[in-house]
């Protein structure tokens, strides 16, 4: 049951809603202290900037090269036909790129910061 003060003024139902609701803010900073929301936030946003890099990265500047050595001039369309089947690899091999280049930069930005926090445990000591 939720609790409120109760004090006697002439608009005294407002005076208990403006209460009511200072408490659901209150609750709601609480929330997003405790469970770390603003931190997610900004990773998913910059999580969206890195895909963006990546796929821009691979597509406009590795993916020509490949697209050189292709037969066909497009990486996105290299085939390979064995036994009458075609396996269209191309764009499998834009989004193995992106994978990697993003994998790699999630190891060396938390590599970085372990290495910031074990500096900090070590000064500490």
């Amino acid at each position: 049951m939720e609790k409120t003060k109760v004090v006697k003024v002439k608009a005294g139902r407002t005076k208990i809603i403006i209460e009511k609701a200072s408490e659901s803010k209150n609750e709601f900073l609480d929330f997003l202290k405790n469970y770390n929301v603003l931190e997610l936030a900004i990773g998913v946003v910059i999580a969206g900037a890195v895909k963006d890099l990546t796929t821009s990265i691979a597509n406009d500047m590795i993916m020509p090269i490949i697209g050189i050595i292709s037969p066909t001039g497009s990486w996105r369309e290299i085939v390979f036909t064995i036994a009458g089947s075609e396996f269209k690899i191309g764009n499998m091999m834009g989004s193995t790129l992106n994978f990697l280049i993003i994998a790699l930069l999630v190891f060396v930005v938390i590599k970085k910061i372990l290495r910031i926090e074990n500096s900090k445990v070590k000064s500490k000591k």
